[in-house]
């Protein structure tokens, strides 16, 4: 009788660990150290107010461990790395979210529009303040009549030139400052944005400080602060409308890095092009979308944590006469989980190559514009993707873990809660995905600067789309011949890495090339524009998001090549094998529609994933301890048994 293969060995979580941590390692164990600090305990049964008031706290010794300004200039109080302070964000997600955000507001949003649209003045005068949370702010951007569509903020900010101040004003109830963080309570200055105009000319949105509290606490003159209220999660972070009546502040305080307004009354910009102008400003503050979609993960790692954990100390059920048996060996509960935890660990090489790359063109200044494009294009997908995904996957976990996982002091309420609105802000999702489409059906911003629905089907109809289709169509025609897509039913072709490269792209390329067609062919036919575009959304989304696919994959293929270790680079060989797989079952559907799949092969698919599953699981402890979530935060039903 043949001998069953060897398992192969379970991989050093401790080693899997490092090599997920990173270059950022040190910034992450620190983090964690502090989040397992009994400072750091979870709390509850606190009233708002008081909730509120201990988020303010662990905030401000954030600020004095030197944890939250890392990305701030050394001289003034910061540790120059964008990259550790998108890791040190990243590591907090897997404690308490309110002070996530609430530090997120101070140090990321009203530090980062301080730093990023701000001059040397304003930074000599403000940033350290900042960083020590001396000055605590608010980032406020978002109003109750446009949330994405910045560029059509209401509020205004108006120059005086006989005084030499701006005119801040809510001309309106939807200009209302809406959802702003930190300015319920603590808030004393903000960065509003608002449309700025000098002698009668509107130059667009720009930021301007504008205080909101003195330093009592007492709100200032014309501004009127009120309280959002209760809301769905978050409840230590104080949010709050905002309005202004005409409320002055000096010419200093506009944030003029992009835009400049002299004494006498003249506006001056580096950028002559409005739209160039306020896309190049929205996208230095492009560290935040950033973050979100690292902390999104985080949250996601606790919640699997949690659940793989439970799922290997519950037993139920069991064969006749036997012993009950563990969760996580009946395949129906491996993929409910594993699959999840494959594309958790797919999404996190992504991230990890997105931190990279906003590190690099952030500390070396490149201001080319397709690199900062391809940039915010990958910032907007892959935040759409690892937010939606947290969504899914918090939820299934609760699911996963039964009643247990309904008990509030199991974690997944207050993480479903509170990571809901991840997915509409830092970008809506769906406009976020639109943004993506945009920018991948052309190389000329230029041309195709504004994100609306008619700017995208007016720019279709031009020569550039042809010869996009044109290129498009005959790549897929060449890789047909090539023969890198098959269609045979070879079950062995499964498991091949090139196959899952090429149906992932060859999906991106043809999806794409179909959108072009579509809006061009509706443009021809003498259909309104903006008519075209809104019958062809969901066919953008749809592209969109095979491009995120796309890229995800290839980083997670990328991250196994470089693995060092044999024995971590064959689990995360097999992890990929079945994020891919997946991936591919999940849409067969269009797959088979297209003739990548047959019948016969999608079925191969199912029975391959379910064989990868068996493989994953006898590792799927250490897999989700290298994900070193604190353990003041590992919730009850996650430790071992006594």
């Amino acid at each position: 009788m043949a001998t069953a293969p060897a398992r192969p060995p379970d991989p050093d979580a401790g080693a899997l660990r490092v090599f997920l941590d990173g270059e950022h390692r040190a910034v992450r164990e620190r983090g964690r150290a502090l989040l397992d600090s009994p400072e750091f305990a979870p709390v509850s049964g606190m009233t708002r107010a008081q909730y509120r008031e201990q988020v303010y706290a662990w905030a401000h010794s954030l600020a004095r461990a030197g944890h939250t300004g890392l990305g701030f200039p050394s001289e003034f109080g910061g540790g120059g790395d964008i990259g550790g302070s998108v890791a040190a964000f990243e590591t907090l997600a897997h404690g308490d979210l309110s002070l996530l955000v609430k530090t997120g507001v101070q140090f990321g949003l009203f530090g980062g529009a301080v730093l990023h649209l701000g001059t040397r003045s304003h930074h000599e005068r403000y940033l350290r303040a900042i960083a020590t949370l001396e000055l605590p702010g608010c980032f406020a951007m978002t109003e109750t009549g446009h949330g994405s569509n910045v560029q059509g903020l209401r509020t205004t900010a108006t120059y005086d030139p006989a005084a030499g101040e701006f005119v801040v004003h809510t001309p309106r109830a939807g200009a209302l400052k809406d959802y702003i963080g930190n300015a319920a309570v603590h808030g004393r200055m903000a960065a509003v944005f608002a449309q700025l105009v000098v002698d009668g000319t509107s130059h667009g949105v720009h930021a301007l400080l504008v205080p909101i509290r003195d330093d009592r606490g007492t709100v200032c003159e014309g501004v009127t602060i009120t309280d959002c209220g209760d809301k769905v999660g978050l409840d230590g972070v104080d949010n709050g409308h905002i309005s202004f009546d005409r409320v002055r502040v000096p010419r200093s305080a506009l944030l003029d890095r992009f835009g400049h307004v002299t004494e006498d009354g003249r506006y001056t910009s580096p950028i002559d092009s409005p739209n160039r102008r306020f896309f190049t400003m929205i996208g230095t503050l492009i560290q935040g979308r950033v973050s979100i979609s690292g902390a999104a993960l985080s949250a996601t790692k606790s919640a699997l944590t949690i659940a793989v954990r439970y799922g290997l100390r519950r037993r139920q059920f069991g064969p006749p006469d036997g012993e009950e048996i563990l969760l996580l060996d009946y395949r129906t509960h491996q993929r409910r989980l594993l699959p999840a935890l494959a594309t958790t660990y797919a999404l996190h090489f992504a991230q990890g190559e997105l931190v990279a790359e906003l590190d690099r063109i952030f500390t070396t200044g490149d201001d080319e514009d397709r690199e900062r494009r391809q940039l915010e294009t990958m910032a907007a997908g892959l935040k759409a993707a690892t937010t939606a995904h947290a969504t899914a996957t918090i939820q299934e976990c609760r699911e996963a873990c039964g009643g247990q996982g309904y008990l509030a002091v199991n974690r997944f309420a207050a993480l479903r809660a509170d990571t809901d609105v991840f997915t509409t802000f830092e970008g809506d999702n769906t406009v976020l995905l639109q943004l993506v489409a945009k920018s991948l059906l052309t190389n000329y911003s230029e041309q195709f600067s504004d994100l609306n629905p008619l700017g995208m089907a007016r720019f279709v109809t031009g020569q550039l789309v042809e010869a996009f289709v044109e290129r498009s169509a005959a790549r897929q025609v060449v890789g047909a011949l090539r023969g890198v897509v098959p269609r045979r039913d070879d079950d062995g072709a499964l498991g091949d890495r090139t196959l899952h490269l090429e149906l992932f792209r060859w999906r991106e390329e043809h999806v794409l090339a179909g959108v072009a067609r579509r809006m061009k062919a509706g443009v021809d036919a003498g259909q309104d524009s903006f008519a075209v575009f809104l019958d062809c959304q969901d066919h953008v989304l749809t592209a969109a998001r095979a491009h995120v696919d796309r890229l995800t994959l290839e980083a997670f293929v990328r991250a196994v090549d470089r693995c060092a270790d044999a024995g971590l680079a064959a689990t995360l060989d097999r992890l990929c094998d079945l994020y891919a797989l997946h991936q591919i079952e999940r849409d067969r559907g269009w797959f088979l529609e297209h003739g990548r799949l047959t019948a016969a092969r999608s079925k191969a698919i199912t029975k391959a994933v379910n064989d990868l599953c068996g493989e994953v699981r006898p590792h799927a402890r250490a897999l989700v301890a290298a994900f070193a979530v604190p353990d003041a935060f590992l919730a009850p039903i996650a430790r071992d048994e006594p």
